[in-house]
């Protein structure tokens, strides 16, 4: 009699400690609805614009398409922008991890402060920011006259564009990696340090594999980021043609000139790698999710 009434008495403490299924979920019709507005609204600012890209770009065929990638400027605007990714994007990974791995697994004065001034970028306009380099290195700024006199160029060339990048996207690998490295805790290091491993060997062998996949994704958020920075770099850049055009800037040029074909043509170029960091962006979200799943089982 009593193996029948133990479980019984469990199921019935199931039922009563399990919420109602109206709590959790949503009727057939309730559902129909948000997923059909969240359909429309992707459809509508999501889908129609890249299908509008790319309509206009061959909208006068495919030899019109490829005349405004024959043009020096669009490959200098192309150029530059991959430039200032692959020197943005390695510095802000540096800053991230070291960021990251220094307030998730240490305390120390100022630990908040850092925490905030990551977050700075994200609270301040991207014009605002290329403002505060015209006043720092422009000619009559704080260092215009010391950058003068060494002939040192930083505003409307090269290092202006790469600083003004970094700045706008540095929080984006720290932002993702602290809380992956606060969720994973610090036992795995203690336990490598007290059998004898360096800081930086531990760093290499445990911490490091442990984020690897989060890593992943941020940098590939940043380097989608700086390559379609548009505000700050436009800022600091000068808008010289040829020069310091990035592909933003060089798709703004051609649209005021009404060259609309060539300048839709050159936004695929930025539609393009948009699709495809969308295509990676899912792929590491699974290994991602994945990594996470496991790290809770154990």
């Amino acid at each position: 009699m009593s193996e029948t009434l133990v479980p019984a008495s469990f199921a019935a403490a199931d039922r009563a400690a399990a919420p109602p299924a109206s709590v959790v979920t949503e009727g057939g019709s309730v559902r129909w609805l948000l997923t059909g507005v969240a359909i429309l609204f992707l459809a509508l600012f999501l889908v129609l614009p890249l299908v509008t890209v790319f309509a206009q770009a061959f909208a006068k065929g495919f030899d019109a398409y490829l005349a405004a990638f024959r043009e020096p400027d669009a490959w200098s605007a192309i150029r530059l922008t991959l430039t200032v990714a692959a020197i943005a994007v390695p510095f802000n990974l540096v800053f991230g991890v070291a960021a990251s791995w220094a307030i998730a697994k240490f305390e120390f004065v100022g630990k908040s402060l850092l925490i905030t001034l990551i977050d700075l970028p994200f609270s301040v306009s991207p014009v605002v920011s290329g403002l505060i380099y015209v006043l720092l290195f422009g000619s009559q700024g704080l260092f215009g006259v010391f950058l003068a006199e060494h002939g040192i160029q930083i505003l409307f060339a090269l290092p202006g564009i790469v600083l003004a990048t970094i700045f706008v996207t540095f929080p984006f690998v720290a932002r993702e990696l602290i809380p992956l490295m606060q969720e994973q805790g610090t036992a795995e290091e203690e336990a490598a340090l007290t059998l004898g491993a360096s800081g930086f060997h531990t760093f290499l062998t445990v911490t490091l594999p442990n984020i690897r996949w989060g890593l992943l994704y941020s940098v590939l958020l940043c380097n989608a980021r700086a390559m379609g920075e548009f505000g700050a770099v436009s800022v600091v850049s000068g808008h010289i043609r040829g020069l310091t055009n990035t592909i933003p800037l060089h798709v703004e040029i051609l649209y005021n000139e009404y060259n609309f074909v060539a300048a839709f043509a050159v936004a695929t170029v930025l539609a393009g790698l948009a699709l495809v960091t969308l295509v990676i962006k899912s792929v590491l979200e699974w290994r991602y999710a994945d990594e996470l799943a496991s790290g809770r089982a154990h």
